[in-house]
């Protein structure tokens, strides 16, 4: 018989990770960073050159490895790679409230 557990929707969380939101965090903004490169087709010296980082950690990203990547660090490749950045901050369980802050990067 076969056992299954709904996830909670943050894998991370779900394994039970301390830092599992700022993973969760890492791994959406990553995945864009990745999806943005994937569709330039670029070199990995090529990428090196537009993120400005070494060759070495363009490998680590190209497979994935975002924790080895702050958030403001992927947030800046999403710049270079000229991707508009807009942040809504709100608190979390602010029923009826509608304080909002908008940042566009």
């Amino acid at each position: 018989m076969d056992v299954f557990e709904e996830s909670s929707g943050n894998v991370f969380a779900d394994l039970g990770l301390e830092d599992a939101d700022e993973l969760f965090t890492r791994g959406k903004i990553g995945i864009q960073v990745l999806r943005l490169l994937k569709q330039r087709n670029l070199k990995q010296r090529e990428i090196s050159e537009l993120l400005g980082i070494p060759q070495p950690e363009v490998s680590h990203l190209m497979k994935g490895e975002f924790q080895r990547f702050s958030e403001g660090k992927l947030l800046i490749f999403l710049k270079r790679l000229d991707t508009e950045i807009t942040l809504h901050l709100r608190p979390r369980n602010a029923l009826g409230q509608s304080a909002e802050t908008v940042i566009s990067l």
